[in-house]
């Protein structure tokens, strides 16, 4: 089989999952290169598994209204996945002055952008959700956010793209880009060549290390996240929840089970490998938060909890779209730990671009030369 592709795909996690399976569906041959011995290794199977617009940077909006207008809806039945997609709003919530001050400065910009995303009261609040406590005092609502199960929509896309004729190789350890005439052309691995036509780099954390081969260095950080699930409860409420400082948030499964994501603020331990571990201290800052939204939950016992890196971008936001300096090399990076409910239109307009040169949503904002210095 040979190592050749119109596009190679660095990365199979979500983004690169679902950028495959858009090329794929436009008649594009795609290989996949996967550095561990699992798709989804990452943060793209196991995460707070948010479908939400609110509370999103501006500039990055436009992507994820897009995905949720034409993609998110019928995404089940169109991977042959049950996607576990819930659109049944998103409750960001406050207990303090200072709380409703980010939460009016996040609905104004959303607002500004077309969000139908509004400020409730405590009142309003309890009317949507009964299970909060009387310590919240407000929220910005959007009834059209949710949720989804991040495992089965990523291994969604991953096997409707092979069905299409994606070819995914793992274990597949990429060291370096490889540029001849100004243009990248190859994807070198520990084992192997690959020549390609165009390259979408999607690699997560990695991402940085290998666009530095070819001269280009995307400003971003690792940085921790932590998460937990709890045992089966009874069915509680459906939206996506979170925080105005983002103390916590997370939802119930469609098996009655609680994922919620949390920082304590301490993480940053690691095996002697580099395999992020959860900090003793985390977890239960989490759950501290937690019963004074969700006072029901104060018995619930946690099953298992985990840690895992993301990749911070210097201004919050992903890093999309082709490189004026390196022709050939498409950017797909950054994402700061919201890249689940993005995915299918970053995937979407991602192989719009490479096919055609042009993306229905302006991406613009989101290309690699906003890191430029001003003259």
């Amino acid at each position: 089989m040979s190592n050749c592709a119109e596009v190679v795909i660095i990365g199979g996690g979500i983004i690169g999952c679902a950028t495959a399976y858009y090329l794929a569906k436009r008649g594009v041959d795609v290989i996949v290169l996967e550095g561990s011995d699992h798709i989804g290794n990452g943060g793209s199977s196991r995460n707070g598994g948010g479908v939400r617009q609110s509370g999103r940077d501006p500039r990055e909006l436009p992507l994820v209204m897009y995905g949720i207008k034409n993609f998110w809806p019928t995404l089940s039945e169109e991977l042959e996945a049950d996607c576990e997609y819930h659109q049944d709003g998103n409750l960001r919530l406050g207990k303090s002055e200072k709380h409703r001050q980010i939460l009016e400065g996040l609905t104004e910009r959303a607002q500004k952008a077309g969000l139908d995303v509004t400020m409730i009261d405590g009142d309003e609040v309890r009317r949507i959700n009964p299970y909060l406590s009387g310590e919240v005092t407000c929220a910005s609502w959007c009834p059209t956010d949710g949720h989804a199960n991040p495992l089965t929509t990523t291994l969604g896309y991953y096997k409707t793209a092979r069905k299409l004729g994606v070819r995914f190789i793992t274990g597949e350890n990429v060291t370096e880009l490889r540029k001849r005439k100004g243009r990248l052309v190859e994807v070198i691995t520990e084992n192997n060549r690959y020549g390609a036509g165009s390259v979408v780099l999607a690699a997560g954390l990695g991402s940085r290390e290998l666009a530095a081969t070819v001269g280009i260095d995307i400003p971003m950080q690792p940085a921790m996240l932590e998460a937990l699930v709890t045992e089966a409860q009874p069915p509680m409420f459906d939206q996506m929840l979170g925080t105005a400082e983002a103390d916590f948030y997370g939802h119930q499964t469609k098996h009655g089970s609680f994922v919620f994501g949390g920082s304590s603020g301490l993480e940053g331990f690691t095996r002697d490998n580099g395999t992020p571990i959860c900090y003793s201290k985390t977890a239960p800052c989490i759950c501290r938060g937690i019963m004074k939204y969700f006072p029901h939950l104060a018995d619930a016992k946690i099953v298992r909890t985990w840690a895992g890196w993301m990749d911070k971008c210097a201004d919050g936001v992903p890093v999309l779209g082709t490189v004026e300096e390196v022709p050939g090399l498409i950017l797909a990076a950054g994402f700061t730990g919201h890249g689940f409910g993005i995915a299918p239109a970053v995937g979407d307009q991602l192989a719009e671009l490479i096919v055609t040169g042009n993306t229905t949503v302006d991406i613009s904002a989101l290309h690699y030369d906003r890191f430029r210095a001003k003259i």
